[in-house]
C-alpha cells in the first residue's frame, strides 16, 4: 500500500512497546530515525519550482 502512494516500505515501522519499556522505546526511535535518514528525502513529493 505504501509503495502505491510513493513511499518506500522502509520508511514505515511498527513496534509494540509497553509504557514500562522506556529503554526499548528510545532504542526503537533511534533505530528508525537512523534508517530513515539513510534513505534520504522522498523526492517524489518535492514541489518543483517553475
Amino acid at each position: 500500500m505504501m509503495e502505491h502512494m510513493g513511499i518506500e516500505r522502509d520508511r514505515l515501522h511498527f513496534s509494540w512497546i509497553s509504557s514500562a519499556e522506556a529503554g526499548k522505546f528510545i532504542d526503537v526511535v533511534h533505530s528508525v530515525t537512523e534508517s530513515v535518514k539513510a534513505l534520504g528525502p522522498i523526492n517524489k513529493f518535492v514541489k518543483k519550482a517553475g
